[in-house]
């Protein structure tokens, strides 16, 4: 804990100082998001670091494996739905991306276990049991189907937000756009989903790119 209250010191003696007046008018007139980024609660993935945002600019959903479920409210508890229906909602956030990464742990439980893995896991990840059925069918080598499956399960997130009639509603009146992309680890790379042919665009171009990696 104390290299953490240390790291805040050193956010309140520089990245504070440089932001104090964003901060005070935050304070006072309250978030205004330019956008909501689902992406994974993996440790190596920071969003706001990777597009280089600021205190505000981004409102981000993190879970396992950035998964979006299906628009299915009931009694149940469902954070990445509340959060969402939060963000376009009451903040009314133009654009909703969601961002996988290369190397992720839930994708290679739900490669390896399916639905079995923990308490809560294996349920979570049979959100995308159907792409692990296709990936695993379709596949010859684990670092092929790991590839394969996080760029399936964002695809699948892109489709499932539009399950959300308060997102289609909005992507349909042009007020709300989505977007998918996957940041590959080892190299810094952000691959930019393209909805014309479901392809992934190095936003990189000019980076020497890496062998894939293995999940884990």
């Amino acid at each position: 804990m104390q290299t953490l209250i240390d790291g805040f010191r050193t956010f309140r003696a520089t990245a504070f100082q440089d932001h104090k007046e964003r901060y005070r008018h935050l304070s006072i007139a309250g978030q205004s998001p330019r956008a909501a980024v689902i992406a994974c609660c993996d440790s190596r993935v920071d969003p706001q670091l990777i597009f280089g945002a600021g205190p505000g600019d981004l409102f981000v959903i993190r879970n396992v494996a950035n998964l979006v479920p299906p628009y299915a409210p009931s009694a149940d508890y469902h954070g990445t739905s509340a959060a969402l229906e939060f963000a376009v909602r009451q903040l009314n956030v133009p654009q909703v991306i969601v961002m996988g990464h290369t190397r992720c742990g839930g994708i290679r439980t739900l490669l390896d276990r399916g639905t079995d893995g923990g308490d809560f896991i294996g349920p979570w990840m049979s959100i995308a049991a159907d792409v692990r059925a296709r990936v695993l069918d379709g596949a010859t080598h684990p670092e092929q189907a790991c590839a394969a499956a996080e760029r399936e399960v964002i695809r699948q997130s892109l489709a499932n937000l539009m399950s959300f009639p308060w997102i289609r509603e909005k992507v349909e009146a042009g007020t709300l756009a989505l977007h998918g992309c996957l940041f590959d680890v080892a190299a810094a790379d952000l691959l930019l989903h393209d909805p014309a042919n479901g392809a992934f665009l190095s936003m990189a171009a000019e980076t020497e790119r890496l062998p894939p990696a293995v999940c884990g």
